[in-house]
């Protein structure tokens, strides 16, 4: 890179940090990453894998339907670049889906969807979490469209991706435990005043319930201040 080219990244990357911090919720996150990702690199559509807790892939935003196409026939299949990066925590590129062998059967798909270069980068926590968060996919017409600098650029992308998601899905875990423990307490109120009831023992009737019925605390609360009845 030239030193304008350098000073331009480096600005660019400031207005994206700025743009991933004001996202209010992941799925704002995610495309302002993929969108990022098309003004700033050589490819011509861009999206995002996330991991769930039960460690499966989920696609979370694409800029084109086909690389929808591209990540379901991994996800079903459970092989492709896309799966080995988020398993191995390692970025895979692929110069040419006509030529490359490593995953022949899913190659040749991709090569008739008009998809000739791939660059996945895998979204990763610390060594010590040991943990991939997602996979940015970055997709090309064009064989051998990514340059070392893309590949850094992505990479350093990624690193900003993986912490404002991480940040988003941190928030919205405590929002939602926030949101619980006031639905929870709403239900409280309602039994306490129906029942003639305490706290503790509102809140062990509604426990109760809950196990009875296999059913979270915060469903079976939601349930009592919809209908005013406690599940069957």
């Amino acid at each position: 890179m030239t030193e304008s080219e350098t000073v331009n990244s480096a600005n660019t990357f400031a207005r994206l940090a700025i743009e991933l911090h004001d996202a209010p919720g992941v799925e704002e996150t995610i495309e302002a990453v993929v969108q990022f990702a098309l003004q700033a690199l050589s490819c011509t559509y861009a999206g995002v894998v996330l991991s769930t807790r039960g460690s499966q892939a989920e696609v979370a935003a694409v800029t084109d339907p086909v690389v929808a196409d591209v990540y379901e026939l991994q996800i079903t299949t459970e092989n492709g670049p896309l799966v080995t990066a988020l398993r191995d925590r390692t970025t895979v590129l692929i110069r040419d889906t006509g030529t490359d062998d490593r995953w022949p059967e899913w190659a040749a798909k991709v090569a008739a969807l008009g998809v000739r270069s791939v660059l996945d980068v895998p979204l990763a926590t610390g060594e010590a979490a040991r943990r991939t968060v997602g996979v940015l996919g970055l997709y090309s017409p064009e064989a051998d469209a990514f340059s070392a600098d893309d590949e850094a650029i992505a990479h350093i992308l990624a690193r900003h991706a993986t912490v404002a998601v991480a940040s988003a899905r941190h928030e919205e875990t405590m929002a939602q435990a926030v949101d619980a423990r006031k639905l929870v307490g709403q239900a409280m109120g309602i039994l306490m005043e129906r029942f003639d009831v305490d706290g503790d023992r509102a809140f062990a009737i509604l426990k109760r319930y809950s196990q009875d019925t296999n059913t979270k605390l915060r469903d079976v609360a939601q349930q009592l201040i919809d209908t005013r009845k406690l599940p069957q």
